[in-house]
């Protein structure tokens, strides 16, 4: 069994509060539940980690290197900026996908910049929860190459 880690970065955790009209009205913990029903679905184990601060990311993406099959991250704002989180996605060797709530590229100009886009396997925006069960399967995708 594939397993498969899903990273929330900042501010995720108040989905369902956050903006509602951008990133729609699910809580996290009711998009966290059908993002396992659909790993389950797919054959996966699935975890998920949140978490608001970049050192913790990426200490998550370091150690899901000896641990994960592949990696489904939203990055949140930290996409469009940091440098340190694309560093650790390139250094781990493992398929990572990178998945947006929103359509970050028809918002604010700062936000349609990924740093991280270019070591990424795929890019995945703007289908709101259902953002994350196409990450899955573009994960699924590659690991059907690779058996």
């Amino acid at each position: 069994m594939k397993k498969v880690l899903v990273i929330h970065g900042p501010n995720l955790n108040l989905l369902g509060e956050r903006e509602p009209g951008i990133y729609g009205t699910d809580s996290f913990d009711n998009i966290n539940n059908e993002i396992m029903q659909n790993a389950k679905e797919r054959g996966f184990y699935c975890e998920i980690f949140q978490s608001n601060h970049e050192g913790a990311i990426i200490d998550k993406l370091h150690e899901a290197r000896k641990v994960f099959d592949g990696i489904v991250i939203n990055a949140g704002a930290y996409t469009h900026y940091s440098y340190a989180i694309r560093d650790a996605i390139s250094a781990i060797k493992i398929p990572v996908v990178e998945v947006h709530l929103s359509d970050i590229h028809s918002r604010e100009g700062f936000r349609s910049q990924s740093v991280i886009k270019d070591v990424c396997i795929a890019q995945i925006s703007g289908y709101g929860k259902k953002s994350y069960f196409l990450g899955l399967d573009e994960l699924k995708a590659v690991f059907e190459k690779g058996d």
